[in-house]
């Protein structure tokens, strides 16, 4: 057989395959248009809502024909509480179409002669939005006493906070699939509903940034800026605090606070022994410091990686509105410092050792410049990606986890040390604690708190922004400020959409500042009722 033969046979081999192909996917077409002519053409649309006027998700619809038992049309409502019901045909009397939600009193209305007319030539009708009432379950309390049981271990530290959380998501679903199955009425969610109230954008940002900070933490970078502040406050203890504060305050709002404080630390406590004072004059200043400083940033705090992504709220628009009151609150902040230690700051100059100075500034030394620039330069396109993203929509995952990614193929760090450098047990908290909230939200426990909060609050802007910052950094005392603000952000979005002038996201704001500052602003009320009592 000729060369040229093979070649003619190969191409026409090709050809038969392509015709087969063609065929193949004309036949796929013409069954997915059969099957969709099949389900009907004619369509009936509505829309759930709760009180709060937000989507219910899950509930079943069903079309019943009078005297009929069986249901002859049925579907579900959607994420955004739409429902689409086909039919093959007009009913040819009126019909019932009844809703049923486990966390909601069940309605029936009648689709009458008119709308059968406008389903007839139209094809389809649109049905108001019904807003269905909440009933009170066993799953409601279920739910309730499983989120409080969750608080009072964090609080009392009966459990870790990553294992109290992962109690409560498992407690959840042992009462919906083994309380559920003996009685409907605790039935809580499904698994896969469970598992949409996971923010993944939070998730991802957080194990992004994580890998970031660990390869800079690894230049040394934290502890060369805080011996510089040493040096450059030449021994005068009030202005070592000072500069300790700021440099404390702007890296909370870069990189996060508890991260910030875990570096800032050691050094500062071997400066405080080398220095003949109580550590604790530095210390606590800085923790005052990377609290407030982290409020002004979407990254600073974990409670503003929850709002942000809740919210919408952006990079710049925390950086925008927030920084002026960061800058206000910090002044504050100094001034109760210098008053409080000044006692341990009218100490005289430093008396190290040239020795133990010697020391310090060994420990302070950046062993890999080439690495801290590299860093540097990631992390700045970060930044920068955080805010050219709001422009086109893009999550702040992303620039995380592409310039974590970047730093990885650049620096090409033991890939393993850097996947245990990603705090697990603070994201698997975030997952279960998403779940746990998602519980109390779906069972319509913080929708009575929202309306009950609206009832309190009524028109006033400025009595609803006192409430969420005193009252959320009052109850943080007792409560961890994380699992407060999860659980405040559908309260928080139901008085935004109700308060006029609230449209700004000012309580979300309010509801950062509060979740943030609150142990600040309380423990300086205790301690200036401590002075004036004493």
């Amino acid at each position: 057989m000729s060369l040229h033969f093979k070649h003619r046979m190969r191409w026409i081999s090709l050809f038969i395959l392509v015709i087969l192909a063609a065929f193949s996917f004309a036949s796929r077409v013409q069954a997915l248009s059969d099957e969709q002519q099949a389900e009907g053409d004619l369509i009936v649309v509505g829309q759930l809502l709760d009180p709060q006027g937000e989507a219910v998700v899950e509930a079943t619809i069903t079309a019943i024909l009078p005297g009929d038992s069986e249901a002859i049309v049925e579907v579900e409502s959607l994420e955004d509480g739409y429902w689409f019901m086909p039919f093959t045909q007009v009913p040819r009397e009126d019909f019932q179409i009844k809703v049923e939600h486990p966390h909601f009193m069940p309605q029936t209305f009648i689709v009458g002669a008119e709308a059968r007319a406008y389903l007839a030539e139209l094809g389809f009708i649109s049905l108001d939005a019904l807003e269905l009432e909440r009933r009170i379950t066993p799953a409601f309390w279920a739910a309730t006493l499983i989120f409080l049981g969750i608080l009072l271990l964090i609080a009392f530290e009966r459990l870790h906070s990553t294992t109290a959380a992962l109690a409560g998501l498992s407690a959840v679903f042992l009462v919906t699939y083994i309380g559920g199955t003996i009685n409907p009425g605790w039935y809580i969610f499904s698994f896969e509903r469970g598992l949409s109230y996971i923010n993944w954008e939070v998730i991802f940002l957080i194990m992004g940034m994580m890998i970031i900070i660990a390869i800079i933490e690894g230049t040394g970078i934290f502890q060369w800026m805080a011996f510089q502040s040493y040096r450059v406050s030449r021994g005068r203890i009030w202005l070592l605090a000072l500069i300790l504060m700021a440099v404390t305050a702007v890296a909370s709002a870069l990189l996060d606070n508890f991260t910030t404080m875990l570096l800032m630390t050691p050094i500062s406590l071997q400066i405080a022994l080398a220095l003949g004072i109580n550590p604790l004059a530095l210390i606590i200043p800085e923790i005052l410091a990377s609290n407030v400083g982290g409020i002004s940033t979407l990254v600073g705090t974990p409670t503003n990686i929850l709002i942000g992504a809740y919210a919408g709220i952006g990079f710049t628009d925390f950086l925008v509105n927030q920084t002026t009151g960061v800058v206000i609150a910090l002044i504050a902040t100094g001034g109760y410092v210098l008053f409080h230690y000044r006692s341990e700051f009218r100490q005289p100059g430093s008396s190290i050792s040239p020795a133990l100075y010697e020391k310090l500034e060994e420990n302070a030394r950046i062993e890999d410049p080439e690495s801290l620039w590299k860093a540097s330069l990631v992390f700045s396109l970060v930044l920068i990606g955080f805010v050219l993203g709001e422009m086109v929509h893009a999550p702040v995952a992303a620039p995380a986890m592409m310039g974590a990614t970047l730093l990885l193929i650049w620096l090409k760090p033991d890939v393993h040390q850097m996947i245990k450098a990603v705090d697990w047990t603070t994201l698997v908290f975030f997952m279960a604690l998403f779940v746990v909230v998602g519980a109390i939200q779906e069972v319509g426990l913080l929708g009575f708190l929202a309306s009950g909060m609206s009832r309190v609050i009524g028109e006033n802007l400025a009595l609803g922004v006192f409430m969420i910052i005193f009252g959320v950094g009052t109850l943080s005392v007792a409560i961890a400020n994380i699992p407060l603000a999860a659980s405040m952000l559908p309260i928080v979005k139901f008085l935004t959409a109700t308060v006029p002038g609230a449209q700004s996201q000012v309580f979300f704001y309010a509801l950062s500042m509060g979740a943030a500052m609150g142990l600040n602003v309380i423990g300086v009320l205790i301690h200036i009722n401590h002075l004036v009592f004493l």
